[in-house]
């Protein structure tokens, strides 16, 4: 093999996989067709629970470095103009002020780590360069994918060189993170299901050094970083992580006619350029599989969101680490034949949920849109009429856009191979967060006595929490589990809010922090636990 791992596309979950199967020591190559980064903003918000990855990673204070200062606030308003008094203010929290709330609650409902405004275009490059210090990965920028051809013992695939050569590469497994238009995809014949164009706009990137500064601009919103037009072409202005850079999005057709809707939200003349400019369609779509025999695909390869609820880019950092540990325990030899097929059974699932929590949050979106009228900005009681409807559907319906802690932090894993399945569980919200340790769901954060937080503690392979001074005996699980080849560790929490939070005296977590089982008293069957957990 010229490579254990072959990684098509170089967004932030191509790089997020390379970045972790090295950690683990795996070998992979990672080839881009572009010759470097593009400063295209895209996404620009990693969520509380990619964060609590890339903390796992050790990439979290160096993305926030990289992005918006943490005393910025996060607020959201619907304005008519960025000098006009505000229709609605939604107040969310600067990341120090969310940091704070969670450094104080300890209840098992926050986050470790809250979300970060990173735009895509300064995380990306940050990614790559972490990546190319990493000496298992190699980082082939200039390079396009072609095909691939698979037998029983690896894929061969075949790709160009910016300068038109064309040579072959050998591994044992590929994942294509090529985007929406995924060759990868393409290759295996996988189809999209779902809801495609449903909407064209303009997303335009402008470079404005003063706005920032000098808000409130008369009577108008303070710093935020969502600011939407009550108009009917679906404009909102969106603050990137310099805060000199801002993404206008609207329905309009022309360069021209976005420099003018700029100008027109502004309010008022300030020096600014217009860095591109280029149309986007909203698709709700879900691969119909998520990979076939030894190539898999993952982030908008998979899956296609609207921004809305900012499920997109974080979703496939969820298919990069749930997919990471799976393909090198498989490489080591200690994974069984389920635990790649897992993947599919796992991620299909959160992606399909997470279409359906984009399609919520845009339903809501267009419904306080619908609310406009072309009277909206007339002083009149007619148009103190509709600014008032607005504001009022508004402030229900938008927030669906912005608060997706459900969807974030209470996903979990329901008929997964390599989990100790139960019948039932707790309902799947998009918007409301309960913490959980049933099979399947991620592993709440805690606060230990002595002030570090659990997640912090478990080790990157399997883990047996023992909870509260338990003294059942959990070394019979621990030796199935290292009888099979993994690594495993017991780690004894005699803290009671942990045990209390999470409900039982014995937990076995896996190295993405899911649960696998949880039980009272040790297993009469340690090792079936044990071949369940490793995929045999």
């Amino acid at each position: 093999m010229d490579t254990d791992v072959l990684i098509v596309g170089a967004g932030p979950t191509g790089l997020t996989l390379a970045i972790d199967l090295g950690r683990r020591g795996v070998r992979c190559t990672l080839l881009e067709q572009k010759e470097q980064p593009a400063f295209l903003p895209k996404m620009e918000r990693v969520n509380a629970r990619s964060m609590e990855i890339y903390r796992r990673m050790g990439l979290a204070e160096k993305i926030r470095d990289a992005g918006l200062r943490a005393y910025c606030p996060m607020d959201v308003y619907i304005v008519l103009s960025l000098r006009d008094p505000p229709l609605l203010h939604l107040p969310y929290p600067s990341v120090a002020q969310a940091r704070a709330q969670a450094r104080a609650t300890n209840d098992g409902t926050l986050p470790l780590e809250p979300y970060q405004l990173i735009s895509q275009y300064t995380l990306e490059p940050l990614l790559k360069s972490i990546a190319e210090t990493i000496p298992s990965v190699t980082v082939r920028f200039g390079c396009e994918f072609l095909s691939l051809r698979q037998d029983g013992h690896g894929v061969t695939a075949r790709m160009r060189s910016s300068k038109g050569d064309e040579q072959e590469m050998r591994a044992a497994y590929i994942v294509g993170c090529d985007g929406g238009a995924s060759t990868v995809r393409k290759e295996l014949g996988i189809g999209l299901s779902g809801e495609g164009n449903l909407l064209e706009l303009r997303q335009a990137l402008f470079r404005c050094d003063e706005l920032f500064e000098r808000l409130p601009i008369g009577n108008g919103p303070g710093p935020g970083r969502h600011y939407h037009v009550a108009d009917d072409k679906a404009t909102f202005l969106i603050m990137q992580d310099s805060t000199k850079h801002w993404t206008l999005h609207s329905v309009l057709d022309s360069d021209e006619a976005m420099r003018a809707a700029f100008e027109r939200t502004v309010g008022i003349p300030l020096k600014y350029e217009m860095l591109s400019c280029a149309p986007w369609r909203q698709n709700l779509l879900l691969a119909d599989r998520y990979g076939h025999d030894r190539v898999f695909i993952a982030g908008d390869a998979a899956h296609l969101v609207i921004p809305t609820g900012g499920l997109g880019m974080n979703s496939g950092v969820g298919d990069a680490i749930d997919l990471s540990w799976k393909l090198a325990a498989t490489l080591a030899g200690w994974g069984g034949p389920n635990l790649l097929k897992s993947y599919e059974i796992e991620r299909r699932q959160i992606g399909e949920r997470n279409v359906g929590a984009s399609r919520y949050a845009t339903i809501g979106r267009r419904k306080w849109r619908a609310m406009w009228r072309p009277n909206i900005r007339e002083d009149s009681p007619a148009g103190a009429e509709t600014r008032k409807n607005l504001s009022a559907v508004a402030n229900i319906e938008q927030r669906k856009s912005n608060e997706m802690i459900g969807a974030e932090l209470g996903y979990r894993y329901v008929d997964s191979p390599i989990i100790g399945n139960i019948p039932g569980g707790p309902e799947h919200l998009f918007r409301e967060y309960q913490p959980t340790t049933w099979p399947g769901a991620r592993l709440p954060h805690v606060w230990l006595d002595d002030g570090t937080p659990i997640q912090d503690r478990v080790p990157d392979g399997y883990t047996i929490l023992k909870l509260g001074g338990a003294k059942e005996d959990a070394r019979g699980l621990e030796a199935a589990i290292r009888g099979r080849g993994a690594p495993v560790r017991v780690l004894d929490v005699p803290d009671r809010m942990a045990r209390e939070i999470y409900g039982h005296d014995l937990i076995l977590v896996r190295p993405d922090l899911h649960v696998v089982w949880r039980g009272n008293a040790a297993p009469d069957e340690p090792a079936q636990i044990a071949a369940l957990s490793t995929g045999h």
